[in-house]
C-alpha cells in the first residue's frame, strides 16, 4: 500500500470511494458529518493535483435505481464545503461517464450516482463484481479507499477494484484504524465500553469478544430489556429478543466470570406507545407497567453511568441509551455523551446512530476524542474480524 502523502497524482485521475451514507429526509440532509469527514483526503488529493471520480452509497437500494436514495443532495452539499463545482451524473458506469472522467481536468471532481444502484456492487458473485470493478477501473490511474463505513464489505468498489490500480488508504481510513487498534492493543486503564441501540444481536460479536478486554461494559438502549428479561424482570411492551435470552444469561455470567463489572439500569423512562408526545413517566427497572414500553434509561441509570464513564482512560460508544429523536426520551444519550466529553483519555463515539445523536444532541464533534464514521465496520473491527476492504489496501 502506498502512504497518501507521499504518492505522485499530478496530472491524474483517482478513483476515490468515499463513505457519504447521510441520514436523508424528504431529500433534505439531516447530518453532514460523514461528507465533512471525507473532505481532509479530497482536499489533499486536490492539492496534489489530481482530478477525483469520486463513488460512493446511500442506503440500501439493492440494486435498483431509487430516487429518494440519489447522492443529488449530496453532491449539492459536496459542492458548497469545498466551495467549487461538482460534476454529478446520475449514472454509474456507461459511456457518459467514461467520457466525463476522461475529460476531467486537474481539480475537477465527478461524482457517480449512487455505486449500489449497481446490483453488481454487492453481488455476492465474484464474477459480477469483478465486471464491474474493470469498468470502474478505465475511469482512473490511481484508487484511493476512504469509505470507511463500507470497509467491512466485500463489494466491488471497496475490495475488488483497488487489486486493478495502484492504491492507498485515504486519510480517515488510516486514521479509523488508528483509533481502533488503540482500543483493541493495549488499550490505557481502565477501559469502559457503553452500547446501546435496538437489538443485542447486532452487538453479540462484540460484546463476546470485548468481555475478556474491557473493565466495565455498560448497557443501554433498546437491547437493554433483553438483558433485564433474562433476569427475570417484568419489561412490559418493551423491545425484547426472546431467542437472545439464553444468550445474554450466558453475557451476564461470563461478565462475572471475567470480573467485568457489568452496568445496567435500575431506573427506566417508559411511555404507553412509541411516538414523540406519549407522556413518559420514570419507574424502577423492578416495577416496569406490563402496559407500558422502556424509550430511555433514567436519570439515576445515566448518572451511575456517566459515574463509570468518568472513571475511564479508554471509551467506546456505540449506540444510544434511548429514543433520542424524541425529547421525551433523549436525556440518557445526553448525559451518557457530556461524560464521554470529561474522559481524561481517549473517548471514541462509535459512528451511526450515536454519531448523529451527539450532534443532534448540540454537541461539536471536537468535544470528544474521536468520532467514528464506521458504525457495523467499527464494531466488526472491536469484534476480531479480517475487514475485506482493509485487507484491499493492504491494512
Amino acid at each position: 500500500m502506498s502512504d497518501l502523502a507521499t504518492i505522485d497524482v499530478v496530472g491524474k485521475r483517482v478513483f476515490l470511494r468515499c463513505d457519504l451514507n447521510v441520514p436523508l429526509k424528504e431529500g433534505v440532509i439531516k447530518d453532514d458529518g460523514r461528507i465533512k469527514a471525507s473532505l481532509p483526503t479530497i482536499e489533499l488529493l486536490l492539492e496534489k493535483g489530481a482530478s477525483l471520480v469520486i463513488a460512493a452509497h446511500l442506503g440500501r437500494p439493492k440494486g435498483e435505481a431509487k430516487p429518494e436514495l440519489s447522492l443529488a443532495p449530496v453532491a449539492k452539499r459536496l459542492g458548497e464545503l469545498l466551495g467549487r463545482e461538482i460534476i454529478f451524473l446520475s449514472e454509474v458506469t456507461g459511456s457518459a461517464v467514461t467520457k466525463a472522467s476522461s475529460a476531467l481536468l486537474p481539480g475537477q471532481i465527478l461524482l457517480l450516482e449512487n455505486i449500489r444502484f449497481s446490483a453488481a456492487e454487492t453481488s455476492k458473485e465474484e464474477s459480477e463484481r469483478a465486471v464491474l470493478a474493470a469498468e470502474l477501473a478505465k475511469l482512473a490511474d490511481f484508487y484511493v479507499g476512504d469509505g470507511f463505513g463500507a470497509v467491512h464489505r466485500k463489494h466491488a468498489s471497496v475490495f475488488d477494484l483497488p487489486k486493478l490500480l495502484p492504491h492507498a488508504a485515504g486519510i480517515l481510513v488510516a486514521a479509523e484504524v488508528e483509533v481502533l487498534k488503540k482500543l483493541t492493543i493495549n488499550p490505557e486503564r481502565p477501559y469502559g465500553v457503553v452500547l446501546g441501540g435496538a437489538k443485542v444481536s447486532d452487538k453479540l460479536g462484540v460484546i463476546e469478544n470485548l468481555l475478556g478486554k474491557v473493565d466495565v461494559l455498560a448497557i443501554g438502549g433498546g437491547m437493554v430489556f433483553t438483558f433485564l428479561k433474562a433476569q427475570g424482570k417484568e419489561i412490559g411492551t418493551s423491545l425484547v429478543e426472546e431467542e437472545m435470552l439464553d444468550v445474554v444469561k450466558g453475557l451476564i455470567a461470563k461478565a462475572a466470570e471475567k470480573g467485568v463489572k457489568l452496568v445496567l439500569p435500575t431506573d427506566i423512562v417508559v411511555a404507553p406507545s412509541f411516538s414523540a408526545d406519549s407522556q413518559p413517566t420514570l419507574v424502577s427497572t423492578d416495577s416496569i407497567p406490563a402496559d407500558q414500553m422502556g424509550l430511555d434509561i433514567g436519570p439515576e441509570s445515566a448518572k451511575s453511568f456517566a459515574v463509570e464513564i468518568e472513571k475511564c482512560k479508554t471509551v467506546f460508544w456505540n449506540g444510544p441509551m434511548g429514543v433520542f429523536e424524541f425529547a421525551n426520551f433523549a436525556a440518557g444519550t445526553k448525559t451518557v455523551a457530556e461524560a464521554l466529553t470529561k474522559v481524561s483519555g481517549i473517548s471514541v463515539v462509535g459512528g451511526g446512530d450515536s454519531a448523529a445523536a451527539v450532534r443532534a444532541l448540540g454537541f461539536a464533534d471536537s468535544d470528544f476524542g474521536y468520532i467514528s464514521t464506521g458504525g457495523g465496520a467499527s464494531l466488526e473491527y472491536l469484534e476480531g474480524k479480517e475487514l475485506p476492504g482493509l485487507q484491499a489496501l493492504g491494512l
